[in-house]
């Protein structure tokens, strides 16, 4: 989990920065030099539940995957929550009004809003997988990078990479958590009428996994980054920072 202050410390919000399936917090970390300059006060991006260090849960849904995060919290913070796919259901789920967590908004970028039944399947099956090890750094760095759809914008030898990875014994294996996977399919219309904040979806001009026909059924504010792919925070960390002007 990194979490640090920025060269404001102690003004404005907590900006609260989650990460998507099979990435971890240290995603986030070459956001570092442009939060310290935009972002007035503290910021954290936690490893979710099952991701980079974080422990597994028994099961996973996303309530479970917020409440893991909420325990993480310091009472009497305000958050701006940015989350990345999954990270950004998380977000959704944390600030519900029953999670009782003091969430100002929310801006969920890439969330995958529509499912197929085969789509659904495909993800139960890589859940129930066993884990699988590599014999070298190298090929657990490859599979790690297609997992988290990182594939093309960070390179192998990248810390962002290293938290995903683990060695034991002298073998490698991907720190995800594979069951993860069995999370399932995001109500977002039930997310979205359970809390009062603030909600932004946001997704790249060629992010395949979700349209802005698709955003624009849920009546909040929709905005298309130009340009930008389903990692639209890695590609273009300026872009995506600014959504968040208005709540700084």
């Amino acid at each position: 989990m990194v979490d640090e202050s920025g060269g404001q410390a102690g003004r404005g919000r907590v900006l609260l920065l989650l990460h998507g399936m099979g990435t971890s917090g240290d995603v986030w970390l070459p956001w570092a030099p442009l939060l310290e300059q935009r972002w007035a006060g503290r910021w954290l991006a936690p490893d979710l539940a099952g991701h980079g260090w974080a422990a597994p849960l028994p099961s996973y849904t996303f309530a479970g995957l917020a409440d893991r995060i909420a325990r993480g919290l310091v009472a009497g913070d305000r958050l701006v929550v940015l989350g990345h796919s999954l990270g950004g259901v998380v977000g959704l789920a944390l600030a519900a009004r029953a999670a009782g967590t003091p969430v100002d908004a929310v801006v969920g970028l890439g969330i995958k809003a529509v499912w197929s039944p085969d789509e659904l399947t495909r993800a139960a099956d890589l859940a129930a997988r066993p884990v699988s090890w590599f014999a070298t750094r190298a090929e657990a760095a490859r599979r790690y990078l297609r997992v988290s759809g990182l594939a093309g914008l960070v390179a192998p030898d990248h810390p962002v990479v290293d938290a995903g990875l683990r060695q034991v014994d002298g073998r490698w294996r991907l720190a995800m958590d594979p069951t993860a996977f069995a999370v399932g399919e995001p109500d977002l219309t039930a997310l979205l009428a359970a809390t009062d904040a603030p909600v932004v979806l946001a997704r790249g001009e060629h992010d395949p996994m979700v349209s802005d026909e698709q955003l624009k059924e849920y009546g909040v504010p929709v905005v298309t980054l130009p340009g930008l792919g389903h990692n639209a925070h890695v590609e273009d960390p300026a872009a995506v920072l600014a959504l968040l002007d208005p709540y700084r």
